[in-house]
């Protein structure tokens, strides 16, 4: 264990802030209590050997070698944040108010648990040679000889991080191919009808995707594919998805979904375990906003719910602010810039503004509600009707993204027609 850094102006140690996990969710928790006028003693523990850093320059900027970090600009002893690094937690004792680790257990009157999701490895592949994450800093600098020495590579997985390397491999020079079990790209993020428009973006940028392929096994040189296909792969990336990692918390009482194996938070971000906190991507929460309980594994996400944790804790764990924002992400593949807000599971009607075959385009996701389509309808003489915007994506055009999210909080209804006019400002559409 090393202990990175220590306030050398300890605040009063009673009551104490323990937040579990060094990402963006764990120090932004640790700066808002301060911004709020948290006083006492706050303890960060994260367990990587490194200073607290941001990870989505990781598939980008680090991994192409134009910058050596990501870490967060933050003086930990200046506000009093006890920085506790290469400290993994083992285990949470409500009863104790004690959170276990291999150092000792540390005592908490409020716990905070960030800890993010773990990525899931390709079943045979766990130790092999050559088969790689991307996840951590660790990471990327194990990869970025790699793709400086443009090697062969292979990257299973077409979701939004299989994406993002694969763009910045290609960018390297590497001979790329990506294979994915769908029938598409980005099959578990949007619908089919958005996403095959995303296809041809691989050849477009010098890379091979085959949809519809299955690993049957991996081997040191190759992946061979369900049908007997072999791929040569001088390096293996695997980005098939993520889960909250919160196998810690067995026994401890803290209720996770069997489903995702997320912590079942409340609208306040509190757990079942009274004075524990949980944020980010190892945490769902129920949205009012769209009847549903919501997973999110995204930047912004870990950067807002911090906010209102922080501010729960210093009103002391009464009543106060509920968490139910819009969900936001932003990905840049191949060339474009997109962007998505919102969330689109109970939309029933999709307008596109502009060709998606083009270079800027985005899609709207609107909810019909009883007696607003039909009486628009009336009013515009049997016109498409209206809808509320729930959700939208943005490729090259970060005007409608902004102007979207401000509609999606607000609970805007559009009218479909204006809508789906791309040389008109989305707002404009605004009923």
């Amino acid at each position: 264990m090393s202990e990175q850094s220590k306030s050398s102006q300890a605040p009063d140690r009673t009551p104490r802030v323990v937040i579990v996990g060094a990402g963006i969710a764990g120090v932004q928790t640790a700066v808002a209590l301060r911004e709020q006028g948290w006083r006492s003693a706050i303890t960060l523990l994260g367990d990587e050997p490194h200073q607290p850093y941001d990870r989505p320059p990781l598939s980008k900027a680090v991994l192409l070698g134009k910058a050596e970090g990501s870490t967060f600009d933050v003086d930990f002893a200046a506000l009093g944040i006890d920085l506790h690094l290469n400290r993994p937690v083992t285990g949470l004792v409500p009863e104790a108010r004690q959170v276990e680790t291999a150092a000792g257990p540390i005592s908490y009157d409020y716990a905070v648990l960030a800890t993010g999701p773990a990525p899931i490895m390709l079943p045979g592949s766990e130790g092999l040679p050559g088969v790689h994450l991307l996840r951590t800093l660790d990471d990327a600098e194990r990869l970025r000889p790699v793709l400086a020495a443009q090697h062969e590579i292979v990257v299973v997985g077409a979701g939004w991080i299989g994406a993002e390397f694969a763009t910045a491999a290609r960018e390297a020079g590497c001979a790329v191919t990506v294979v994915e079990a769908a029938d598409r790209p980005l099959a578990g993020a949007l619908p089919p009808e958005v996403a095959t428009h995303m296809t041809g973006w691989y050849a477009d940028a010098g890379a091979e995707l085959r949809t519809g392929a299955r690993v049957a096994s991996v081997t040191p040189g190759a992946v061979t594919l369900e049908d007997g296909t072999t791929l040569p792969a001088d390096a293996v990336v695997v980005g098939i998805g993520a889960r909250p990692a919160t196998g810690w918390l067995a026994g401890s009482g803290v209720e996770v979904s069997p489903q995702d194996g997320s912590v079942l938070a409340d609208g306040r971000l509190r757990t079942s375990v009274p004075g524990v906190y949980a944020v980010g991507d190892c945490a769902s929460f129920p949205s009012a906003r769209y009847g549903s309980r919501l997973l999110i594994h995204h930047w912004d996400n870990a950067l807002q719910g911090p906010r209102t944790v922080a501010e729960n804790i210093a009103r002391g764990g009464t009543e106060g602010l509920v968490y139910d924002p819009v969900p936001y992400f932003w990905s840049e593949q191949f060339g474009r810039f997109v962007q998505y807000a919102g969330y689109h599971v109970d939309a029933d009607d999709l307008v596109w503004r502009g060709d998606p075959t083009g270079a800027a385009w985005s899609v709207l996701w609107l909810r019909s509600e009883e007696g607003v389509s039909e009486a628009q309808s009336d009013r515009d003489g049997g016109g498409r009707g209206a809808g509320r915007l729930v959700a939208l994506l943005a490729v090259g055009r970060p005007r409608d993204l902004a102007q979207g999210r401000k509609l999606i909080e607000r609970g805007v209804v559009l009218d479909r027609d204006r809508a789906a006019n791309a040389s008109v400002p989305l707002k404009a559409a605004a009923l």
